[in-house]
């Protein structure tokens, strides 16, 4: 799936030169965490979201700290403070070192995006110009999609054991032939060892998420690595 997938389109975003009001205020009623600061000639220059409401003088929750570290912090530091808690114009405010992806990119690309730069939405642009935006509310939309709504009955009690063995032959964390499946009528039991009861709830997940199982039972028994001793 890739981001042009599921963007949001077509994207809500202000002028740099817009009050912070005007900005307040079209977050609100649009419903939105975050928007694109755009000129007028179609170039993305900043990113302006609630977090950059947070210290505001007006509120009283500017940064504040015991005279005695303000001495260890720079000049600078404390101006660019100064603004970010006074400025009227959202370019003063603005995160202006804004993250972005293409529309091609994968959904591990954009969360790896999100994740390591700790942001909440990502501009789509393409040839420069702002075409969609990816917020995490997007990411759930796009993954209840993908669940099941309904659950085929004709599969085969063999065929669903079959698929929760190859489910866990292909985890590390579940060992090999340590946990053995059976099947009844769409019912899995799981039985055999866990070192971690961790695994527990993975194994339960794995067989949960066969097509066809109507229920799991848990028989696993956690046990310590040196104590399960395999008899052939």
């Amino acid at each position: 799936m890739q981001a042009k997938t599921i963007m949001t389109t077509p994207v809500v975003a202000i002028d740099p030169s817009a009050s912070i009001a005007d900005a307040a205020g079209l977050m609100l009623s649009s419903k939105i965490s975050g928007l694109p600061v755009i000129r007028i000639d179609g170039v993305l220059v900043g990113i302006i979201s609630e977090g950059d409401f947070l210290r505001r003088g007006e509120l009283g929750t500017q940064r504040k700290r015991p005279r005695w570290l303000e001495f260890l912090v720079s000049p600078g530091r404390v101006a660019e403070e100064y603004v970010l808690a006074n400025g009227r114009r959202v370019e003063e405010v603005m995160t202006d070192s804004v993250v972005t992806a293409s529309p091609n990119a994968s959904l591990a690309e954009v969360v790896e995006l999100m994740t390591h730069h700790r942001i909440k939405r990502v501009p789509i642009v393409d040839g420069g110009k702002v075409v969609g935006m990816i917020a995490r509310s997007d990411l759930l939309r796009a993954l209840l999609h993908t669940q099941p709504t309904s659950t085929p009955t004709t599969i085969d009690d063999e065929q669903i054991r079959q698929s929760i063995v190859a489910e866990l032959a292909a985890q590390k964390w579940a060992g090999k032939d340590l946990i053995n499946v059976t099947v009844d009528k769409g019912i899995v039991k799981l039985s055999g060892a866990i070192f971690d009861e961790r695994e527990r709830q993975a194994a339960i997940v794995a067989a949960e998420n066969v097509a066809g199982v109507k229920g799991v039972e848990d028989n696993l028994f956690c046990a310590e690595p040196l104590s399960v001793i395999l008899v052939s």
